[in-house]
């Protein structure tokens, strides 16, 4: 973990001064907003055009009752309002989470189910063609733009040219750098921090930093600091001299101010759906529910599994057998490689995978360990000797781990999981890392698509607990596809 010492901070130069930035991200976040209104009306508008085209491109409206020429752009309207009226353009939630797309939605279906029933209280006889049609396609279609939406502002986040958050943490040092090691290992979610406040006895009459990031007060000056770094929101971690008393007189100063203020508990890396909030004597404690390892949910994810597995087995036979052949001629040596891996509650299995090196790997292994490209427990080369021509190819493509799908037939592997260890490996387990044995490896996992081979080891560990912790149906399905997009692109994949 990063040190927590307070060092001095260089002299500050005359550069842009601080304002620039500010207005600078205002302005990219006002037009972010502004370019979603004017896509949704786009949407909405076109929506509400194919219904009418597609109810009626066969039928003549002339003679029709119904004055549809202001029922669809009043239709259009009070969509777009309900939008509106549902904060789906509130800062808070766009660019990152489930809560975005979840406000679309019911926006959407409130209107659908606001305007069925005016229809038939008031015996209007609009078609109900033409409302399922708009109705259906515009949520998916404004569901979708989000997406791309969001994807491109992650694009830009990452280059440093996107709108993202000024944030100012306030908290004892540890906690301090701890969160902000967190905001930044994911900068897609628009988290910048731009200086920490923390506790008086710690503040020196010289310029600090934690790491690199500037501490610009004390508890005591929290709403100086909000100031003068032009923040939008403060983020409070743990310490022990911000008591219930001080966070609550703290958050009634920011009212007001178009400063949010949140808290970061000590717990992380739990998804929402395990927690909680329950108001007890006036505190808001926040239950967590204990992860789910067996049950009826293990065995629906096992059904989905193999029956995914069967059914994508039989439509790549064809590849498979072109793949053996391609290994067969390339080098000598078996098609089909066997490797000892640890499942479920430490039990071994061999893992199946296209055979992509020499067959004196294991032997050759000893004398490129000074060369290993990556810390912890693996063995990683990005230009592997021991590497066939068509190992190479295979490896890129991650063709390799087609035979794994009999691994999942056999109830050996998942199509979604952890990693699957070697002995080795778990031999050097700790009680933490043991915990990966909870639940069946799988193929694909969150370390395939955050980056495989390019993560740190202590990244790959991160990302295997939360699955392991928090895994679901919903999360599986939305691996599986970010699984295609992460082959397509091939990173990490060496």
């Amino acid at each position: 973990m990063t040190s927590a010492t307070l060092t001095p901070a260089p002299e500050r130069r005359p550069d842009t001064p601080p304002d620039a930035s500010v207005s600078d991200l205002r302005l990219r976040q006002r037009h972010y907003v502004r370019t979603l209104v004017v896509v949704d009306a786009v949407v909405v508008a076109v929506a509400v055009l194919a219904g009418f085209v597609g109810r009626f491109y066969d039928t003549p409206v002339v003679g029709v009752e119904v004055p549809y020429f202001v029922i669809l752009p009043v239709l259009a309207v009070i969509w777009l309002l309900s939008l509106k009226g549902a904060r789906c353009y509130d800062d808070r939630v766009l660019g990152y989470g489930a809560d975005e797309y979840r406000r679309i939605f019911s926006a959407s279906a409130r209107v659908a189910g606001g305007v069925a029933i005016a229809g038939y209280a008031i015996d209007i006889g609009v078609a109900r063609g033409f409302l399922a049609i708009s109705f259906a396609l515009g949520t998916a279609l404004l569901i979708l733009a989000r997406w791309l939406a969001r994807k491109r502002l992650h694009r830009l986040r990452g280059k440093g040219r996107g709108w993202s958050r000024r944030v100012l943490v306030v908290g004892d040092a540890p906690h301090v750098l701890e969160l902000v090691h967190t905001l930044r290992r994911e900068p897609y979610a628009g988290y910048h921090v731009v200086g920490a406040c923390i506790p008086d006895a710690l503040l020196a009459p010289v310029p600090q930093r934690l790491g690199d990031v500037p501490v610009v007060g004390s508890f005591r000056s929290i709403l100086e600091a909000v100031a003068a770094t032009g923040v939008d929101t403060v983020a409070v971690t743990a310490s022990g001299e911000l008591t219930a008393g001080r966070l609550r007189r703290l958050g009634w100063q920011l009212e007001g101010t178009d400063v949010d203020l949140v808290l970061a508990p000590a717990l992380t890396d739990v998804a929402g759906p395990r927690i909680h909030t329950r108001p007890v004597a006036g505190l808001p404690l926040i239950h967590v529910e204990a992860p789910e390892f067996r049950g009826g949910r293990k065995l629906i994810k096992a059904f989905v599994d193999r029956s995914i597995a069967l059914l994508v087995t039989l439509c790549a036979l064809p590849v498979m057998i072109a793949i053996a052949l391609a290994i067969k001629i390339d080098s000598r040596g078996p098609v089909i490689f066997r490797q000892t891996r640890v499942g479920l509650d430490s039990k071994e299995f061999g893992v199946f995978k296209f055979r992509t090196m020499v067959t004196n790997a294991d032997a050759l292994l000893a004398e490129l360990q000074a060369k290993n490209e990556t810390d912890g427990l693996m063995f990683k080369m990005r230009n592997d000797p021991r590497v066939t021509r068509v190992g190479g190819f295979l490896r890129k493509w991650s063709l390799d781990e087609v035979p794994q799908l009999f691994n999942v037939l056999l109830g050996h592997m998942s199509l979604v999981g952890p990693r699957p260890p070697l002995p080795s490996e778990v031999a050097r387990y700790d009680g933490d890392l043991a915990r990966r044995l909870l639940v069946k490896p799988g193929m694909t996992g969150l370390w395939q698509v955050s980056g495989r081979s390019d993560l740190s080891w202590e990244d790959g560990v991160r990302l295997d607990l939360f699955y392991v912790e928090n895994w679901s149906l919903a999360a599986d399905l939305t691996i599986l596809w970010k699984t295609l997009g992460a082959v397509v692109r091939s990173r990490g994949a060496y």
